[in-house]
C-alpha cells in the first residue's frame, strides 16, 4: 500500500466506497466508551473519510492531522493522510502505489475490513445466538466474529446478554479453524480466559499483556487438534493496529482495548466465555428466549433419567460417539449399568447452568457447563461438569463428552 490517493476528483471509485461504507460519526457515539482511544481514532478516521466523501479535502486532512496527534501510532491514518496531501499536489496514477508494497497492501486491507463493518454493523437491539443461557459468575462474555475481524463484548444482566462494546481486531495469517500446530489460523470454538500474564513478562510482541485460552479445549483433544499458546493479546508500543490477518493464531487488539478488557474478564475457574465464530448469529430478543427451550428439556429430561434408576433411559443421552476419559460408548454403558444397578436411590441437582452454542461444527453442538450436586445411599459429590451436545441425524440432542472442569 505504497500509493497516494488518486486525485480525489479522479478517485470516483473511492468516493463511491466511502459513500457506501462510512457511517456518520453521531451514529458511533456512545456505542462504545467516548474516551477510548481506538474509538476516538476509529472516528476520527470514518469523519475524514466522510469529509473525503463531501469533496472537502482539507478538513479530511485536518481532522487526520488531529488524529495524529492523539495517535501518533496510527500508520493507517498516517497513509490516508499523506495520500490526501500528496493529491492536491499532484496527479495520481494509482490508488496504492509506491513503495513498501506489501506494508500498504496490509493497510489497504485493514481500512477495507474496517470500513466494511460500518458499511454493515451489528443491529445492536439483537442478541448473539452463541449465548443461549448465561451462569451468574459469567460477568461478561468475549464473542469475536472473524470474516468481520472484530470482536463484541457483552454483559450478563440477570441472564440476558446485553452489548457493551466492539472493536476491530486481527486473526491468523491463514484465517479460521485451527487443526493443526504451527497452521497460523485462529481456532472455531467455544473457550474460556484461563489467566492474565503480565506485559513486564512478556516481549514487546504483546504489548499491553495476554489472555491466554483454554485452546486446545476437550472437544480439540477429541478431534486430535495439535497447538497451544492461543491468546487475546496487544500490540507492540509503537504498533497501535495490525493488519486483519496477521497472527500466528491468537487475536490480537489494540493495548488500549486489551486493557480495558481487564474491566470485563475474570481470571481463573475459567468464568468468561470466548467464543471464536467465523460468522456470530444474531438473533431477536424474543427469538432468542424460545430458541432455547428445546435445549432445556433435552438436559432436565437427562438429569430425571438418571435419578429415574431406568438405565436405558439414562443411556438414550448419550450418543453412540460417546468418547470421555477413556471410555467409548459401549465401555461407558457398561460401567453405568453396574454402578447405577447397585445403588437404592439418586439425586443430582443442576444449578448456575452455563449453555453456549459451538460454532464451526457440521452438526450443532452446545457446551454445557453447571454445578452438579450429586447423592446417593453409597456416595455424594459436588463438582462442576461440563458437557458437549450434539444433534444427531435422528433430530436428538446428545452427549458426546463429558467431563470436570
Amino acid at each position: 500500500m505504497t500509493s497516494v490517493l488518486k486525485k480525489v476528483a479522479c478517485a470516483a471509485f473511492f468516493f463511491s466506497f466511502v459513500m457506501q461504507v462510512a457511517e456518520s460519526a453521531e451514529e458511533l457515539a456512545g456505542a462504545r466508551q467516548a474516551d477510548s482511544l481506538s474509538f476516538r481514532s476509529e472516528s476520527l478516521l470514518m469523519s475524514a473519510l466522510e469529509s473525503v466523501a463531501g469533496s472537502d479535502i482539507d478538513k479530511a486532512i485536518s481532522q487526520l492531522e488531529s488524529l495524529k496527534v492523539i495517535n501518533p501510532t496510527f500508520e493507517l491514518a498516517k497513509l490516508v493522510h499523506t495520500d490526501l496531501t500528496l493529491s492536491k499536489k499532484q496527479r495520481i496514477s494509482g490508488f496504492w502505489n509506491g513503495g513498501e508494497k506489501s506494508k500498504k497492501q496490509a493497510l489497504r486491507d485493514e481500512m477495507l475490513v474496517r470500513w466494511a463493518y460500518y458499511q454493515s454493523p451489528v443491529d445492536k437491539s439483537l442478541l448473539p445466538a452463541s449465548l443461549v443461557q448465561l451462569s451468574k459468575d459469567q460477568r461478561y462474555v468475549l464473542l469475536v466474529d472473524q470474516s468481520r475481524q472484530r470482536m463484541f463484548v457483552y454483559k450478563n444482566n440477570n441472564g440476558l446478554p446485553v452489548y457493551v462494546d466492539d472493536f476491530y481486531i486481527s486473526i491468523g495469517k491463514k484465517g479460521t479453524g485451527k487443526k493443526i500446530e504451527g497452521d497460523k489460523k485462529t481456532p472455531l470454538g467455544a473457550y474460556f480466559v484461563t489467566r492474565f500474564i503480565d506485559p513486564n513478562k512478556l516481549p514487546d510482541l504483546y504489548g499491553s499483556g495476554a489472555f491466554p485460552i483454554n485452546y486446545p479445549n476437550a472437544w480439540d483433544i477429541r478431534n486430535k487438534r495439535t497447538g497451544a499458546g492461543i491468546w487475546l493479546h496487544g500490540t507492540p508500543e509503537k504498533s497501535f493496529s495490525r493488519p486483519p490477518k496477521d497472527s500466528d493464531g491468537c487475536v490480537v487488539m489494540s493495548n488500549d482495548v486489551l486493557t480495558r478488557l481487564r474491566d470485563y474478564v475474570t481470571t481463573g475457574g475459567q468464568k468468561t466465555p470466548v467464543i471464536l465464530a467465523e460468522t456470530l448469529k444474531w438473533q431477536t430478543e424474543e427469538e432468542w428466549k424460545t430458541s432455547k427451550e428445546p435445549f432445556y428439556k433435552n438436559h432436565d429430561q437427562w438429569r430425571q433419567d438418571w435419578e429415574s434408576g431406568d438405565i436405558d433411559a439414562y443411556l438414550s443421552n448419550y450418543s453412540k460417539s460417546y468418547l470421555a476419559n477413556g471410555k467409548d460408548y459401549s465401555a461407558w454403558a457398561k460401567y453405568k449399568r453396574r454402578v447405577n444397578g447397585a445403588k437404592r436411590y439418586i439425586r443430582v441437582s443442576v444449578e448456575d447452568r452455563s449453555i453456549l452454542a459451538y460454532p464451526g461444527q457440521e452438526r450443532p453442538m452446545m457446551v454445557v457447563t453447571f454445578s452438579q450436586d450429586y447423592s446417593s445411599d453409597n456416595f455424594d459429590s459436588v463438582s462442576r461438569k461440563r458437557q458437549y451436545w450434539r444433534l444427531e441425524a435422528d433430530g436428538e440432542w446428545r452427549i458426546i463428552f463429558e467431563g470436570t472442569v
